[in-house]
């Protein structure tokens, strides 16, 4: 299969801002690549390889918004315009970047080539497709007022409007993926949409039994976040290699990553302000869910339980819970646990020889824990 890195199969589309959104994580691990500490690590790279590999992602996300622009154009203006609204070029792209570079790296296990295969490249164009239209579906079923500090697309166009906008990019996405011809990676990615469903329904119920909360919410997470990069990771492994062996490693690193990520999330839904996270912050309260940092501080404070149970519906219920976990280890002990996860996708990626994707995708993963938004 061909490559597109630099072949000129794939037409590039430059994006102003994309050297600065390929993701701050990435720009932060360079950061901690060049520091004397991180030098010091044994399987550290050498800054100025960190650095190509960065630009080889850049490349691959520069013809990123261009192309998803491209694939859900339409005939009808407003449809074009509602279902292009997120994609302005102020995402993370944080899930494409991962996907590119997982693939880069099953490329160098397996072909001894660190390319882009042009399925692959449609695999993470799909991943920032399939996300972004649940985030549509998102602002409805949340009412959201904002989204990446702008007015929310809900509002801007109303519930009907959006909804069909959300189903018309993930539409695109089946298109998309139908042309990659390969059953396998279509019924991996079509997982995803129905992980998403079903975590949605999760999000709608409480556990009435303690014990229950803790399994539920991980895998409404996984469902919600995590199923994403794990069976995208699993695809691009999949169009790399016949080795059951790596795809699965591919589809843990995915797992646990993006788990340690929604983790992290929750964690920020706390800590952060609503101009740092570009949403209102407390929002997973004042939505009734019960995170991880709620839950490990109920733990500690039973009087959680009885907020929890009525979703924080009633007046004080909100800023009640927020002072609990201020007082709780609530927080510190959900970072704990995000560790937990980023090393275990460290553990899976190990099953990948080395390469300066690899590298990178170790730094990123031990980045997830300490950004900002």
């Amino acid at each position: 299969m061909a490559c597109v890195g630099g072949f000129g199969l794939v037409r590039q589309f430059p994006c102003a801002a994309a050297k600065e959104l390929v993701f701050g994580i990435f720009k932060s691990s360079l950061r901690r690549c060049s520091s004397k500490a991180a030098l010091s690590r044994p399987t550290t790279i050498p800054a100025e390889r960190f650095q190509d590999c960065h630009d080889r992602v850049t490349r691959d996300i520069q013809r990123l918004h261009g192309s998803i622009r491209r694939e859900i154009s339409s005939s009808l203006p407003n449809l074009s315009e509602i279902s292009q609204y997120y994609f302005d070029g102020t995402g993370k792209l944080m899930r494409p970047m991962i996907v590119f570079l997982m693939a880069r790296a099953c490329n160098q296990h397996s072909m001894n080539r660190h390319c882009l295969l042009e399925h692959q490249y449609t695999v993470g164009l799909v991943s920032e497709m399939i996300h972004t239209a649940s985030l549509v579906h998102d602002d409805v079923i949340d009412n959201a007022d904002c989204r990446r500090g702008k007015e929310a697309i809900n509002r801007k166009w109303g519930e009907k409007m959006t909804i069909l906008a959300g189903d018309y990019i993930l539409a695109r996405c089946t298109l998309a993926l139908s042309r990659t011809r390969h059953p396998e990676v279509v019924e991996l990615l079509s997982r995803i949409i129905e992980d998403l469903v079903h975590g949605e329904f999760m999000q709608l119920g409480n556990r009435e039994e303690n014990t229950d909360r803790f399994a539920h919410y991980l895998e409404k997470s996984f469902r919600k976040t995590a199923s994403l990069l794990a069976h995208c990771c699993q695809a691009v492994a999949l169009l790399s290699t016949h080795s059951a062996e790596i795809q699965q490693a591919a589809y843990s690193f995915g797992r646990h990553s993006g788990l340690a990520f929604q983790i992290i999330d929750d964690v920020l839904d706390f800590i952060s302000t609503t101009d740092t996270l570009g949403k209102p912050a407390a929002n997973d309260l004042r939505q009734g869910l019960a995170t991880a940092p709620v839950l490990f501080a109920a733990e500690e404070f039973p009087e959680l339980d009885e907020l929890i149970m009525r979703r924080f519906s009633l007046a004080g219920d909100v800023e009640r819970a927020q002072d609990i976990i201020a007082m709780s280890s609530g927080i510190e002990r959900s970072r704990q646990l995000a560790q937990q996860h980023c090393d275990l996708a460290l553990s899976a990626l190990r099953c990948l020889d080395e390469s300066d994707e690899r590298h990178v995708l170790q730094h990123v993963t031990e980045e997830i824990l300490h950004r900002a938004k």
